[in-house]
């Protein structure tokens, strides 16, 4: 992964600054600011938000928002049929595979696959994307709505527990990656401001050819890559069989055979 520059976690107000130094402290989380700070957190109101304080255009602070936005429609109105992610990792309507997001990012891929009956681990390796998840998540499950409800089948377990193999609740059938992908001038002029305040952070994940080994050994079915059209195989290795979308592709490397009715 893309070493980033520093980021600050801030209070908005004396009264958030105990639970600032307690977010600062569990993902290892600077408190003081710089002159040459490129991106600051904001805990303001008991949400986490980051500005992006070199951002070429005026851009909102993001923040990790699960009842708003296309997300949000997407979980309470999606279908599985028309899902291809379900069907890459292989949910039916009698199986519910358990799955490890090995890369969570902001928790969309993981909330659709929640929304469909899947119990989610999430890992995310970029500390201050995993605070703004954390923050989002712990938002969510305040409300006792089927959004409140869906984010309860997510846990946000970690940095690093991919490699480590320690952390997790149970042992996943599916492990599901999306690395960051290095974009093209084209594709950086369609993505939307709020990804491309996350790409900038982020950057795209150099190791992601390291991520495969360690997902097929902690997976007991299967792994689900997304990967670009245009995109090689992760590590070079070609898939057991792959579902397309518009935009993307699902490369699904099995491990042995899923229970008949995911088939």
């Amino acid at each position: 992964m893309t070493t980033t520059a520093r980021v600050p976690i801030l209070a908005g107000s004396d009264a958030e600054t105990v639970a600032v130094k307690a977010i600062a402290e569990r993902w290892g989380l600077p408190s003081e600011t710089m002159d040459n700070d490129v991106f600051q957190l904001w805990l303001t109101d008991g949400v986490l938000a980051l500005h992006w304080l070199q951002s070429p255009q005026k851009m909102s602070p993001l923040v990790v928002d699960f009842h708003q936005g296309k997300a949000a429609y997407r979980a309470q109105h999606t279908q599985l049929k028309n899902e291809a992610i379900a069907k890459a990792v292989g949910v039916s309507g009698q199986f519910k595979p358990s799955v490890v997001d090995g890369t969570a990012g902001l928790g969309r891929d993981a909330f659709v696959l929640a929304g469909l009956g899947c119990n989610v681990q999430l890992i995310e390796r970029h500390p201050v994307v995993a605070a703004l998840l954390d923050n989002g998540l712990h938002r969510a499950r305040q409300e006792g709505d089927f959004i409140g409800d869906t984010c309860q089948r997510m846990q946000l377990i970690g940095t690093d527990n991919l490699f480590t193999g320690n952390g997790y609740t149970q042992e996943p059938d599916v492990v599901y990656l999306d690395p960051m992908y290095p974009k093209t001038g084209k594709q950086k002029a369609q993505v939307k401001k709020d990804m491309q305040m996350f790409q900038q952070l982020v950057g795209s994940d150099e190791d992601a050819d390291t991520l495969l080994e360690p997902a097929l050994a902690l997976a007991k079915y299967r792994v689900v890559v997304k990967r670009p059209n245009s995109a090689p195989f992760l590590a070079g290795r070609e898939p057991n069989s792959q579902i397309k979308s518009k935009k993307h592709r699902f490369d699904v490397y099995i491990k042995r055979g899923f229970h008949e009715s995911a088939n």
